[in-house]
């Protein structure tokens, strides 16, 4: 038998992603994406972001379908982001996957967006070595996980309890003036910035929070504390040296994003670290968890840049994965799920 071919669609947030590959090739990756529309808010506004998917969808569907030679009647499965995510943004690419899916006879596979952000990078390099640890940073999740079986078996070790990662790079980028999504923004500024001009604070990572949050994360008060000294600075008619203070905010959060991850990958027993996330693109966490995982003995692996990010092509890898593997397709009567478990692979074959 061939390598199965599949089309993945993604809308959990802003971008419109539709990617389709056969096996662990990737034959097109097309997304639309309202970030321009949503900037004008400083923020993801969910009725606009659906709304962008509705008008979207099909255009994009094309695209993909186009640049990779093949029809729909020539897929072997369909799979879509039924969660987590916006709930509004996720009926939309749930109900067109359902559609697509009638209407042709191809099964369907509802899957987890984070499983999927952990699919892409076989991609890029092979197989996922099982069990892996996954770090998965973004706009709405900060976590680590246990793989040990990308098909079903996935667990979390820790998450953000309370803002992720991404939120804060977009919070922290507001207060210095810098455009949405904040990510990039601070990354490049921070190019030109010191590191070590203030020492902000490390989330969690005192002796009594590691006892208690050893894998968790923390990024509010970070944010908070950024903005107090921005107060201060401000306060007493001083400029804000704004390439500075996004280094050194970038640095602390990259600091505790690495050092947990490389610590429960050895604690666990676990030799592979994977990185993904849309946050997993900045270019400090890449080089600290390079430097790290070398010094600890493990093998670091992370998908380019552009597939960090929301995409298609991440859940049409996870939905390859999963018929490779003869996992059960899903019932048509799945439901968008705005809040799905992280246990959650892909929905089960039958629902109540």
């Amino acid at each position: 038998m061939s390598e199965p071919l599949v089309m993945g669609i993604e809308t959990s947030c802003d971008e419109t992603g539709v990617g389709i590959v056969r096996g662990t090739d990737l034959l097109a990756d097309e997304v639309a994406s309202s970030v321009e529309e949503q900037a004008r808010y400083g923020g993801v506004v969910p009725e606009v972001a659906s709304r962008a998917h509705l008008e979207a969808m099909v255009p994009t569907v094309q695209r993909a379908l186009d640049e990779a030679g093949v029809t729909l009647h020539d897929l072997d499965g369909i799979a879509v982001t039924a969660g987590p995510g916006l709930a509004g943004a996720l009926m939309v690419g749930v109900g067109a996957a359902k559609a697509y899916s009638l209407a042709t006879g191809v099964p369907l596979y509802g899957v987890n967006h984070l499983s999927a952000h952990i699919a892409v990078d076989t991609l890029e390099n092979g197989p996922i070595p099982e069990p892996s640890i996954g770090l998965l940073v973004s706009g709405g999740h900060s976590t680590i996980m246990m793989v040990e079986d990308l098909a079903g078996e996935v667990s979390q070790l820790g998450a953000s309890i309370d803002d992720a990662a991404g939120e804060a790079f977009d919070k922290v980028a507001r207060l210095l003036g810098l455009p949405f999504p904040g990510g990039p923004y601070i990354d490049k500024a921070a190019r030109e910035g010191d590191r070590a001009f203030v020492e902000f604070p490390r989330g969690l990572t005192a002796a009594k929070d590691m006892e208690r949050h050893r894998y968790d994360f923390s990024f509010s008060g970070l944010k908070t504390a950024v903005a107090r000294w921005i107060e201060a600075q401000r306060a007493e008619g001083k400029d804000i040296p704004v390439n500075d203070v996004a280094a050194a905010f970038q640095e602390a959060v990259c600091d505790v994003l690495s050092r947990k991850a490389i610590l429960a990958a050895k604690e666990q027993g676990v030799e592979t670290l994977l990185l993904g996330g849309g946050v997993a693109a900045n270019s400090r966490l890449r080089s600290m968890a390079v430097e790290r995982a070398e010094r600890a003995g493990l093998t670091l692996r992370f998908p380019k840049p552009k597939l960090c990010t929301d995409n298609g092509a991440m859940v049409a890898a996870l939905g390859s994965h999963l018929v490779a593997a003869k996992a059960e397709p899903s019932a048509m009567n799945f439901p968008a799920d705005s809040s799905m478990d992280v246990t959650v692979v892909s929905l089960a074959d039958k629902l109540d």
